[in-house]
């Protein structure tokens, strides 16, 4: 096949337009499909007919996304080779009923999404974005990326023990941000202020999904820029490697796989929706690829068997103020290149097979790696790839890059992994 691009810095700066464009699961979809139709890629809708031409296609679903390439010499059996990732972040999510207040103050009503850092998301100068749906059942992409809310926190004076006892927050009453002044609650308040933005008639919003986030741009951090902090890198860091990957694959007709990507919805909250990758979504793709080219039941079930999946999501790089909490024999480290990621019990799913291709991969690659194993004493994260492997049947292997502060409205990681990563993607799909 022709050599495909190698990534470099200028791939993280990338990075950090694609996190600051991608305040939501539903914009991180949308970003990373406009960078695929860029390399040829057309989307494809699930209620329609599918063919068996060759080419990038992708399918949308919500805050998913699934793109695959199909050489022309693709046979209905030829097996896939799947990078997955997921879209969602720990955050905090609007509620039904969003307007509320107290003592002069105006609110909004939020609800926890996912294990964040509780404290993080204090004092910050915070917007909102995320899903519109429309009378029509249309839907719009909102994104008030502006100092509009702010969740304070209580002054010290009024918490003598808070530097003493440690910081303890009621996730129903503490975490509700304030967005103005006034003493009545004007129920549609928060919606119509969204219609306005999205230029949109009062009333044409019927449903939304809506999440706060922080405004402070991505920035390089160090002496030396040798460091990132940003949002969202668990795990648009993925999804935005993972999509330069397929695309950087893409067009080579030589392939002895077909390469796909495929970003899910809700992996915070356990998977277990249709976006999910405990969803039907990516199983769905990869058998009607095959039954459109021709197959049959048993092309399907040799592809399956052939197939490799790399499941790519951040880990933990050992901590400096922290170190016992990490693996005394395991210290992965920020920009030593992507973690592979191991735990005998299947919360990841990678074994000594998985292992060597992932090995292969990087040396392909000439990309450096590390291996990250948890702490006997401390509990295991778990991601999606148990969950496609069981699922799909598929070997499955954990990968991803090392952070600190993770699930922390702010995240941070070595300047040189994302692009290390994406290289490492890069050769696996090449095969």
């Amino acid at each position: 096949m022709s050599t495909p691009p190698r990534f470099d810095r200028g791939h993280t700066d990338d990075l950090m337009t694609f996190l600051a464009a991608s305040p939501s699961q539903y914009h991180a979809v949308a970003n990373a499909a406009a960078r695929l139709e860029k390399a040829g890629f057309r989307q494809v809708q699930e209620t329609d007919a599918w063919d068996g031409t060759h080419g990038g296609k992708y399918v949308l679903r919500g805050g998913a996304i699934v793109a695959w390439y199909v050489p022309e010499d693709a046979q209905p059996h030829t097996p896939y080779r799947i990078v997955g990732a997921h879209t969602d972040s720990p955050n905090l999510r609007v509620k039904p009923q969003p307007d509320s207040g107290a003592y002069g103050w105006r609110q909004v009503a939020v609800e926890i999404y996912g294990g964040t850092l509780l404290n993080t998301w204090l004092d910050r100068d915070l917007g909102i974005a995320g899903r519109l749906t429309l009378r029509d059942g249309s839907h719009r992409l909102v994104n008030v990326d502006r100092p509009l809310m702010r969740v304070p926190q209580l002054a010290v004076h009024l918490d003598r023990s808070v530097n003493t006892d440690g910081l303890k927050l009621d996730r129903q009453r503490h975490l509700q941000p304030i967005w103005g002044l006034g003493d009545d609650v004007q129920e549609g308040d928060l919606i119509r202020f969204l219609e306005q933005e999205a230029e949109l008639d009062e009333g044409e919003v019927a449903g939304w999904d809506l999440m706060l986030h922080s405004v402070e741009a991505p920035a390089y951090l160090g002496r030396d820029r040798e460091l990132v902090a940003g949002p969202r890198m668990d795990n648009l860091l993925s999804v935005h490697a993972g999509a330069a990957a397929l695309a950087a694959v893409s067009g080579s007709e030589d392939l002895p796989f077909i390469p796909v990507f495929a970003a899910f919805d809700h992996e915070e909250d356990g998977s277990q929706a249709d976006t999910g990758a405990d969803g039907p979504l990516l199983g769905n793709v990869m058998e009607r690829s095959v039954f459109a080219r021709g197959g049959t039941y048993e092309d399907r079930a040799r592809a399956f068997a052939g197939t490799i999946c790399l499941s790519s999501d951040t880990g933990h790089a050992v901590h400096p103020n922290y170190a016992e909490r990490h693996d005394p024999t395991h210290h992965p480290r920020a920009n030593g290149g992507p973690i592979l990621k191991v735990n005998v019990n299947a919360r990841y799913a990678t074994d000594g097979a998985g292992r060597a291709v992932f090995a292969a991969a990087c040396e392909r690659a000439g990309v450096p790696w590390q291996t990250f194993v948890s702490n006997n004493a401390m509990p295991c994260g778990t991601t999606i790839g148990p969950i496609t492997a069981a699922r799909h049947g598929i070997q499955t292997v954990d990968i991803g890059v090392a952070i600190l502060s993770m699930h922390s409205a702010r995240e941070l990681c070595g300047a040189d992994d994302p692009h290390l990563l994406a290289n490492a993607l890069t050769a696996f799909l090449a095969g």
